[in-house]
């Protein structure tokens, strides 16, 4: 099987930014506000999940992208997850 061209990896990498990038914010007014009463827990829990799944599936593929966007998005969905524990 051969690589991905190039531009295929770069639209793979605008991908992971843009839907990495939009955990930023819910993170920082989380942490700002002290209070995570509009986060569901559930749903976070499932999300990790899935997102670990996709780290799996992005490592045995050997896509940087996938694998990059993973790793931060379970980060910042961990972060979450703390913070909804914490501030509960």
């Amino acid at each position: 099987m051969n690589p991905p061209p190039f531009y295929v990896e770069i639209l793979g990498l605008l991908a992971a930014l843009f839907t990495t990038v939009s955990f930023v914010p819910q993170v920082y007014k989380i942490g700002k506000t002290k209070s995570a009463d509009g986060v569901s827990l559930t749903m976070f829990l499932i999300f990790f999940s899935g997102i670990a799944l996709w780290l799996i599936y992005g490592i045995y593929l050997g896509s940087w992208p996938m694998i990059l966007a993973n790793v931060i998005t379970g980060v910042l969905s961990l972060i979450i997850i703390y913070f909804k524990i914490k501030y509960k």
